[in-house]
């Protein structure tokens, strides 16, 4: 054989004496086949929309001349991408030279556990904002727990000074909580 005769279409085309099972493209799957529901009956309606430039046509090994010559070194290296590094963090802080993430100050470092409500005997809070942290409990914690964090007192603004001027009455910490 000779090497143009090995680029027709028979060398790509298994042959059907093998033992293989040649098996045979059964076309778009039916609506009842996919997860995606697009709202056709038909798989077909949906059509085909070609891509808005002709595909390889300009590339070096089109014509039979190319193929036979090859590419250049330099033609190949002009076509590379350069390789791009990701960034060394998300501009928060995860780099080691940075000042660190953002954190709020009114936050708090300290992860709490489960919150319940303390055991106060006979009198209790009326602001409803009082807890104890009784320790993760199996490290299964929902979303709410986990945005919970420890603040000590001595960080904590004095909120008595936000509400004093209150035209509604009262002190107003129990409707802002």
């Amino acid at each position: 054989m000779t090497q143009d005769a090995d680029r027709g279409d028979d060398v790509y085309q298994p042959d059907p004496g093998d033992d293989r099972e040649i098996r045979e493209d059964a076309g778009p799957l039916e609506p009842e086949d996919t997860l995606e529901d697009r709202g056709l009956v038909d798989v077909l309606d949906e059509g085909y929309s070609p891509p808005e430039r002709p595909f390889a046509v300009e590339d070096v090994g089109t014509t039979d001349s190319e193929q036979h010559t090859g590419e250049s070194l330099d033609s190949r290296l002009a076509r590379e991408r350069p390789d791009t590094r990701p960034p060394d963090g998300d501009g928060l802080g995860d780099a080691a030279d940075t000042d660190g993430e953002l954190l709020d100050p009114e936050a708090g470092d300290l992860r709490s556990g489960r919150l319940v409500a303390p055991d106060e005997g006979a009198h209790s809070r009326r602001d409803g904002v009082s807890g104890e942290d009784v320790g993760i409990d199996g490290g299964a914690a929902s979303a709410e727990e986990a945005a919970v964090h420890v603040v000590q007192d001595a960080d904590l603004p004095d909120m008595r000074d936000r509400f004093r001027d209150d035209p509604r009455g009262g002190d107003g910490l129990a409707d802002t909580w």
